[in-house]
């Protein structure tokens, strides 16, 4: 085998404006399609990761807002608790406070009733003691008599009650 330094040249040349032609008309192109390429891939992951932060801040404010809602529902339900508390004791102290004057009143009424029933029997005893009085005084009778007729008056009061 014999080494031909024609070909070996004609090869260089022949792969040199290869090259030549390739980096004009093919590479140019193709590291400007890559490069392209490039700043595409690199601004999705920009905004990718522009998204991310935002989706991070929103989570944040989501829970934050969560936190905001759980607070305040738990403070109406405990104002709803004092506020049921406090009517429930409203209502207890006056059904106390009218139970109390109901009976105070109903007191008073027995008292009045109770007065005139004792005021009406006064009246019908001295009444009665003075028809027995006058009676006796018109029939001076004897002690068997008196005891009959006392009787008879007692009898009377009682069927009138």
């Amino acid at each position: 085998m014999s080494f031909e330094w024609t070909s070996t040249v004609i090869a260089i040349i022949s792969f040199g404006l290869l090259y030549w032609f390739l980096s004009k008309y093919a590479f140019g192109p193709l590291f400007g399609i890559m490069e392209k390429r490039r700043e595409l891939v690199q601004e999705q992951i920009s905004t990718a990761e522009q998204n991310r932060k935002q989706s991070e801040q929103q989570l944040t404010e989501q829970k934050q807002a969560l936190q905001d809602a759980r607070k305040e529902a738990y403070e109406i339900i405990e104002q709803a608790r004092v506020t049921s508390s406090k009517q429930a004791d409203d209502i207890l102290d006056t059904a106390k406070s009218e139970a109390s004057r109901l009976k105070n009143e109903a007191v008073k009424d027995i008292e009045t009733e109770k007065n005139k029933a004792i005021a009406a029997l006064r009246g019908e005893v001295s009444g009665m003691s003075v028809k027995i009085a006058s009676k006796i005084i018109e029939k001076q009778i004897d002690e068997k008599s008196q005891e009959q007729l006392v009787d008879k008056y007692l009898k009377e009061v009682g069927g009138k009650s």
